[in-house]
């Protein structure tokens, strides 16, 4: 972990910085990618501010709390970012576990092979059964985003109507709707 110390209106004390690391190490446990923090300690008339900036890739947490003294301000913003790293990890998991199951469960795939294959003539290889999940336009392309398909078909949770939608060659998205 790479911590940059900075110091306003105070003096940089030894003591404040290895207190500092010390409660960020207990952070590090959660982030097994490099880590730059960058800690921010001030005291502005008679309350003492400590302010944390964690900096990993594909994540970005910001923490300030104050209080009579340094000490318990560092604690608390420790507190604050370490609930954020939680909260991410948490959303995340909660993501990959509903799409594993959604993949294991909803989708039942079965091959065919043609016992009497006739050249030239179109044929269905694969059929595969999908369960359509309610969520938003937004929701969908989080998914395709996440996972490695192409397109999702799902069922719009404001209109009910069965939609599709693609990620094109150029990067952005297709919305299809199924309409009455």
């Amino acid at each position: 972990m790479n911590i940059s110390f900075t110091f306003r209106n105070t003096d940089a004390e030894d003591w404040l910085k290895d207190y500092a690391d010390k409660k960020l190490a207990k952070i590090q446990k959660y982030i097994d990618k490099p880590i730059d923090a960058q800690v921010i300690l001030s005291v502005e008339k008679f309350r003492s501010v400590a302010e944390i900036k964690l900096l990993t890739k594909g994540i970005k947490l910001n923490g300030k709390e104050e209080a009579k003294e340094m000490a318990l301000a560092i604690d608390k913003v420790v507190d604050k970012i370490e609930r954020q790293i939680k909260k991410y990890k948490e959303k995340i998991r909660n993501h990959k576990d509903s799409t594993s199951k959604s993949e294991d469960m909803d989708l039942a795939e079965t091959s065919y092979e043609d016992e009497h294959e006739d050249e030239g003539q179109p044929r269905i290889v694969k059929t595969r059964r999908v369960v359509l999940k309610p969520m938003s336009v937004d929701d969908a392309m989080l998914e395709i985003e996440e996972s490695k398909n192409t397109f999702i078909i799902y069922r719009d949770s404001s209109s009910e109507e069965v939609n599709l939608i693609y990620r094109r060659d150029d990067g952005s998205y297709a919305l299809i709707e199924a309409g009455s």
